[in-house]
């Protein structure tokens, strides 16, 4: 058996070490801090915030109970680019708020980061050519209809459908709320029936 025999340490090696320790500390630290975390403070397992809007990617994503596949399937959403909110997350699944309120988990691969917003009302909204509620209408956006978005600033939403691009308000529209809108905690489910 070899001996490996440990001699003191130099000051100028103590120095490097304590020098490697410290940078190797913060650059964890720095790393940490620029992580997104969840409303308890914790880090979200994906690194981006929650709540946080998304979209379902394709035109079949299973609505499930529970965080995968061996958990019961509730329904299956049929319409892609449907503005969702993640309230809760772990690495491949995400909890989601839909427009109804309704609770549920979905695998991350059904979803993307392409943001849309949804006009849940019967009455169609007004596509406005400037952030005034006095300036042109470029078109209207239908009951029910999805358009993508580029950006909200000042109570308004940037849409682009094809050649027509144009802000609504942002109120109006479901896909923008920076508040959940879902308890985090509820249960997987249609949305709690009110009095």
């Amino acid at each position: 058996m070899e001996r490996v025999s440990s001699s003191p340490l130099t000051q100028g090696q103590r120095g490097r070490r304590i020098a490697g320790a410290t940078a190797a500390a913060l650059c964890l630290f720095v790393m940490l801090s620029g992580q997104a975390v969840r409303p308890d403070g914790r880090p979200t397992p994906s690194s981006y915030p929650v709540p946080r809007w998304i979209t379902l990617k394709a035109d079949e994503v299973h609505a499930r109970k529970g965080p995968g596949l061996d958990h019961q399937i509730l329904w299956t959403y049929q319409v892609a680019g449907l503005p969702v909110q993640v309230v809760a997350e772990t690495f491949e699944w995400r909890k989601i708020c839909d427009p109804e309120g309704s609770l549920v988990w979905v695998h991350r691969s059904t979803t993307s980061g392409r943001r849309t917003v949804l006009n849940r009302g019967d009455a169609a909204i007004e596509v406005r050519s400037a952030r005034r509620d006095d300036a042109g209408i470029r078109a209207r956006l239908s009951p029910h209809a999805l358009v993508p978005i580029t950006d909200c600033e000042e109570g308004w939403c940037e849409v682009r459908s094809g050649r027509v691009r144009g802000w609504v308000r942002e109120a109006s529209v479901f896909g923008t709320q920076a508040s959940p809108l879902c308890e985090a905690n509820r249960p997987a489910g249609p949305a709690p029936r009110r009095r």
